[in-house]
């Protein structure tokens, strides 16, 4: 959770300093349910993502220093600096790709739910959305050809109240995205996503009930996001009540309840602070490696592209 907080302040540091073309999506904020879902996987498992998913393969155990060069476009990037923020893709952690289309990710993962069953490898799939997302068509699709099929497949809604500006009170007619699963046959459960135990004992139960083959379930973590919808694209505030925010800044931070649990639990201040020590060094070695290398050759700009369209036969 440390390592996705202090990754996304340090590429919004990066892009007000001009170093990270276009705009990018963070989930600060966030981290409790993404790495509660992500803990509760297995490495070769699947996951997909969206445009706000720098953090869900670095709670995979992805590097990060590929990943911030990706950031910053470089050749030594996860994607040769090809992709940029919103389309991260890192096979060694399952990551098997993230999308700017709102819900993009959704039919990839059942597509690879599928792959899992047929091939028999005992694996799942965990798809992460917003709740924007959930209102694409392709999410019903995805659900009840899932439940027919009973894929081992995980839907994950990240409901963190807002879809860009808009708040799921004014464009959600049943408020709780979890009980859309009951009408294809899918478990819904809902669950505190600043709480990473809660969401990790979830999602832990959701993965074996799919390893089992009884199928997918459908969770939704009630999150919420502190920074605006993106960074480097003016989107003008006042959409949320400023008390609202700070609520959840200084009451509802998921990586400071999680610390206080620790303490509680009996961990001494002095181990969580060289963790935390240890988290803001890697972060300082994934800039440092970003900013030293390359950018991608020119001449390799059709490399990696199927740039001959098959003939078409008359």
């Amino acid at each position: 959770m440390l390592k996705i907080r202090g990754f996304e302040q340090a590429v919004t540091r990066l892009v007000t300093e001009g170093e990270v073309p276009g705009a990018v999506h963070t989930s600060i904020g966030q981290e409790a349910a993404i790495v509660g879902a992500c803990m509760a996987l297995k490495l070769n498992d699947y996951i997909s993502g969206t445009h706000r998913s720098h953090g869900h393969p670095i709670g995979k155990g992805a590097d990060l220093k590929p990943l911030m060069a990706e950031i910053l476009g470089k050749a030594t990037g996860i994607c040769k600096g090809r992709g940029g923020s919103m389309h991260f893709t890192d096979k060694s952690v399952g990551s098997i790709g993230e999308s700017a289309i709102v819900g993009g990710g959704i039919p990839i993962a059942t597509g690879a739910a599928l792959t899992a069953q047929v091939r028999n490898s005992g694996q799942v799939a965990l798809t992460f959305f917003g709740d924007g997302a959930s209102n694409e068509g392709v999410l019903a699709e995805c659900l009840n050809m899932a439940a027919v099929w009973k894929l081992p497949i995980i839907f994950f809604c990240e409901n963190n109240g807002y879809a860009a500006v808009t708040s799921a009170a004014a464009s959600h007619g049943q408020p709780d995205i979890a009980k859309r699963g009951e009408g294809y046959g899918v478990p819904g459960v809902i669950v505190d996503g600043q709480n990473f135990a809660a969401v990790h004992a979830v999602t832990e139960a959701a993965v074996a009930r799919a390893r089992r083959g009884d199928g997918p379930t459908l969770i939704e973590a009630k999150t919420y996001r502190f920074d605006e919808h993106c960074v480097g694209l003016f989107i003008k505030g006042g959409y949320r009540p400023a008390e609202e925010i700070d609520h959840f800044r200084n009451e509802r931070d998921p990586v400071t309840l999680l610390r206080n649990s620790l303490l509680a639990d009996g961990m001494s201040e002095r181990a969580v602070v060289e963790i935390e020590a240890q988290a803001a060094g890697l972060i300082e070695e994934a800039v440092a490696f970003a900013k030293e290398s390359p950018f991608p050759d020119p001449q390799e700009a059709f490399e990696l592209v199927h740039a001959n369209p098959i003939p078409i036969r008359r």
